[in-house]
């Protein structure tokens, strides 16, 4: 079957904070690819902007740098790679003054799409997009892209959005979750709505409960400092997780287009019970073989912000009345992982004698690092001596099933493209942005109100022994986290 790949038309995209970690790591290789698989133009031009005083020859080397870094492949196409590297040109914007802004304009095309990747810590949004606006460089064409953090509470997310909406329209603005772009992510829309199998199902009546996890082993040495002002509920789940659970607890859209997909989510943040604090666990690394504790990283011996979280939420609607989801995340856990798991309830009845023993159907939707879906079956063990049941996987590994030459695109390289199409779908509205702080601010506010400390966890473990107790006071556990 050959796949179809919906073609871009020409475009300027301009990266502020072009010479920036995320620029250097994600945006510019996956640009790199899109132009190597065929879907970047070759009419197309990349604009980096920074402080850094260099030339765009500079700008260029720089690039390529970067691309032997993080690209290896770029080196075996050489005409590839001048290609694109032609494609790049660089200017010094001053991006809360007057000089560069003009310049700029004249760099850019009339009659393409305009892009503007906000690669820039949160503080230069407004700025920067009050000053497309008052340089006339901002089209009614054009699009602005911002990354997380969105906002550190509703006040804020509430800000963010007036300043941008002053000067973009709603549907000029794409808030970038790359969760959303990872490949197993759009298929869980997919599983659900693709296929007979799993809709019926999809509800109360059949799930037991839902476990998100998104575990990482890295600590926060060497962005302590900011980490210590956020925290896992902050970082991760106000966004990420939040995305995830929405997916997973949707209404069918009616079509699939972006403000359809992103009204049915808005429903399911809308529909949370608020949080109480019985259900949240808050946790902090402790020293470890190889690393030193958060709040050594944190330089912050009083520091009560969490490194771990893991909640208990409930979803007040008809298709969830009665099935929990219990979401965690944390740094410093025993291995890197992401994987949505949906649990359904044991047959009604247990006619074979083995059935008390075996566990319940679950299906993985993993995330990272192996992308792919395992559904669990029971089934008769082969051989004579009578009925004995065995559990065994079902597993699609993209990379098995989809073959060795076939690799998953980065999440940035979807994402982007959908910015030049236009296509809003996997990106977050702002009415969805601020009901999703509006949720997590309460709690937020219970815990500074409290006393009560992070519960310490050691590193490399699966987190905190409250966590477990979360669970296991609803007759369930979390499934181990491992690599």
């Amino acid at each position: 079957m050959v796949s179809r790949v919906i073609p871009v038309n020409t475009f300027d995209l301009v990266i502020f904070g072009a010479t920036g970690d995320l620029s250097r790591r994600k945006l510019l290789p996956a640009l790199f690819r899109r132009m190597l698989d065929g879907q970047m133009p070759k009419e197309a031009r990349v604009v980096g902007v920074a402080r850094s005083s260099m030339s765009s020859s500079d700008f260029q080397q720089f690039v390529c740098d970067a691309l032997e870094e993080f690209e290896p492949e770029a080196k075996n196409h050489p005409d590839v790679l001048q290609e694109f590297l032609a494609a790049l040109d660089y200017l010094v914007v001053d991006v809360k003054g007057d000089d560069g802004w003009e310049e700029l304009k004249g760099k850019l095309r009339s009659d393409t799409v305009r892009a503007f990747y906000l690669s820039v810590g949160p503080a230069l949004f407004g700025e920067i997009a009050s000053r497309l606006h008052q340089h006339g460089i901002a089209s009614p064409d054009s699009r602005i892209v911002v990354e997380k953090p969105l906002g550190h509470d509703l006040e804020s997310a509430i800000a963010l959005n007036t300043q941008l909406g002053a000067c973009f329209d709603e549907h000029q603005v794409y808030r970038i979750d790359h969760y959303l772009g990872k490949e197993t992510v759009q298929n869980l829309m997919a599983i659900r709505f693709a296929n007979a199998l799993f809709e019926p199902l999809w509800n109360c009546q059949h799930i037991d409960h839902v476990q998100i996890t998104v575990a990482e082993s890295i600590s926060v040495e060497g962005r302590g400092g900011y980490y210590d002002k956020s925290g896992a509920l902050r970082d991760m789940v106000q966004n990420h997780m939040m995305q995830l659970l929405c997916l997973t607890a949707m209404e069918p859209p009616a079509k699939f287009n972006a403000d359809f997909v992103r009204d049915e989510k808005l429903k399911v943040i809308r529909a949370l019970e608020p949080l109480r604090v019985e259900n949240t666990v808050r946790g902090q690394y402790r020293n470890g073989r190889d690393t030193a504790s958060y709040i050594e990283h944190a330089e912050n011996p009083e520091s009560k912000t969490e490194s771990f979280v893991a909640l208990k939420v409930d979803i007040e609607n008809w298709r969830w009345a009665g099935t929990p989801f219990y979401l965690r995340t944390g740094k410093r856990l025993r291995a890197r992982m992401s994987e949505i798991v949906v649990v359904f309830k044991a047959p009604p009845h247990a006619i074979f004698p083995d059935m008390e023993q075996m566990g319940s159907n679950e299906l993985v939707i993993r995330l990272q690092p192996d992308e792919g879906i395992t559904l669990s079956m029971t089934i008769k063990e082969p051989g004579p001596g009578g009925m004995r049941l065995k559990e065994v996987p079902l597993d699609m590994s993209f990379a098995e099933a989809l073959g060795e030459g076939h690799n998953a695109p980065d999440a940035y390289e979807r994402l982007i493209m959908d910015v030049i199409r236009g296509d809003q779908t996997l990106f977050m509205r702002g009415d969805e942005l601020e009901e999703a702080w509006a949720w997590v601010d309460p709690i937020i506010a219970k815990w500074a109100e409290s006393s009560a400390r992070p519960k310490p966890y050691d590193a490399g473990s699966s987190g905190p022994e409250d966590a477990l107790a979360l669970l296991h006071k609803d007759g369930r556990k979390w499934r181990g986290i491992k690599s």
